[in-house]
């Protein structure tokens, strides 16, 4: 379809498309809370705009990051909880929301381990590496942190930072900030930190 309807259209995409490439550049300064409005903004125009869901579930995914960047546990656990009980009373029906549902535990799980919360950690940890198993998935991050529970290891906090850094678990980086119309390029990735093994210690 051309015309005004069809122009409008692309501009509200770009529209959200913008705020949410500022909304990274910002979260790759660290300036999460800046990020977050952005975000969330361009979640807005996204749902009333009627754009395909993809475009909310990925500005999703990256409010989620920045909320767990600045420690706002409750909320990611928050969003979590009522992720599962949806899943839980409409089963995932295909690979695609199986895997979500993996990510889902998993995310939960780095979250209650970063709160010294054990045991619920370890749980959703199996829980997702156990749901992506089910479609011939592996979750790195979360076989690793498993393993250290497992081996009755003491994780700090900032090692599993280090470690979903490692293995890319955070969706917004250098390499994956696109570069859009009025959005200016993202910066170099600075060096890589690599602090030493011996932050899993022995309990």
């Amino acid at each position: 379809m051309s015309g005004p309807m069809s122009d409008a259209r692309k501009d509200t995409t770009l529209a959200h498309l913008r705020l949410a490439e500022a909304g990274k550049l910002a979260a790759l300064r660290a300036d999460h809370r800046t990020a977050l409005g952005h975000y969330r903004e361009a979640m807005r125009i996204a749902v009333t705009s009627g754009a395909p869901e993809v475009f909310f579930r990925h500005y999703l995914e990256a409010a989620l990051e920045s909320l767990e960047l600045l420690e706002a546990f409750d909320d990611v656990l928050a969003y979590c909880t009522k992720a599962i009980e949806h899943y839980a009373t409409r089963p995932p029906e295909h690979a695609v929301a199986e895997l979500d549902l993996a990510w889902i535990h998993q995310r939960r799980g780095c979250v209650l381990l970063k709160r010294g919360e054990l045991a619920l950690a370890k749980a959703s940890l199996e829980q997702a590496i156990a749901g992506a198993a089910r479609i011939d998935v592996q979750l790195p991050l979360a076989a690793r942190l498993l393993d250290w529970l497992r081996r009755g290891l003491a994780v700090t906090k900032h090692r599993v930072l280090a470690e979903q850094r490692r293995l890319r678990y955070f969706s917004v980086r250098p390499d994956t900030v696109g570069v859009l119309p009025g959005v200016a390029p993202p910066p170099a990735a600075p060096p890589t930190d690599h602090r030493p093994e011996g932050d899993a210690t022995c309990r």
